[in-house]
């Protein structure tokens, strides 16, 4: 199966102890079984975020057939999901250089190893 993968940056707010409720909220025995569903029922085969200070990195693994904006949207409208969004937001901020409509930042592949 052919796949795509895409990266996106947002940051957190830079507290020491609200990155800590952040990453705890992510621990596979805390995190709402209704978001990992739904992220699954998205087009997305696989998600791993990465976290540096206060800049989160979060890597998609989809099929080909994934559509960001509209599987996000679609992602919302699923159980949970909007709560889990609101939640999430009060630890979260856009990265200064994010547009409009973005709240993670969609990043520009600029190398690849085997291409």
């Amino acid at each position: 199966m052919k796949t795509k993968r895409c990266c996106l940056a947002l940051d957190l707010k830079d507290d020491d102890c609200s990155i800590a409720q952040y990453v705890h909220c992510h621990q596979p025995n805390v995190i709402w079984p209704e978001i990992v569903s739904g992220i699954k029922a998205c087009n997305i085969l696989e998600m791993d975020i990465y976290l540096v200070g206060n800049r989160l990195m979060m890597v998609l693994e989809t099929n080909e057939d994934f559509d960001l904006e509209s599987d996000f949207q679609k992602m919302g409208t699923l159980s949970r999901q909007k709560e889990w969004a609101e939640l999430m937001l009060a630890f979260q901020r856009k990265i200064p250089f994010a547009q409009s409509h973005e709240h993670w930042a969609l990043m520009k592949q600029i190398f690849s190893l085997n291409t």
